[in-house]
């Protein structure tokens, strides 16, 4: 089974939010996408300044396998984008929460973090796939 920290909201769409201290939001994609992708060659991120809307396709990626777009679980505008995912995508595969986050945003509608999935609800999502 994959690993799905307790601390992180989910989509069904495989992409990770964590809210930090200072209001902000990471996202990236879970360990259970990693792991039905394989080894992660390239990644697309958005570009610092765009402003998303909940379920906006935002990037791409790609691994030996296939392509898999990543969508923005919530509304925000982009502050950051992971810079180490240019040179090693495969961070991805190694630490899909920590080093191989996608990109930083301000949220725009914090109350959207009430509709996003705990770590159960998403559990149950992945166990329905296999």
């Amino acid at each position: 089974m994959s690993s799905i920290p307790s601390e992180l909201r989910y989509v069904t769409s495989h992409e990770w939010i964590r809210v930090e201290d200072d209001g902000t939001a990471v996202i990236g994609i879970t360990d259970h996408a990693q792991e039905l992708l394989g080894d992660v060659v390239f990644i697309e991120l958005p570009e610092v300044g765009t402003n998303l809307s909940r379920d906006d396709e935002t990037g791409v990626v790609e691994s030996v396998k296939a392509a898999s777009d990543v969508y923005a679980p919530i509304s925000g505008e982009v502050l950051e984008v992971n810079p180490a995912l240019e040179d090693a995508p495969e961070t991805v595969n190694s630490d899909p929460y920590g080093d191989g986050w996608f990109f930083r945003v301000k949220l725009t509608d914090p109350a959207e973090l009430d509709e996003l999935l705990d770590a159960d609800a998403y559990t149950a999502v992945c166990e329905s796939e296999e």
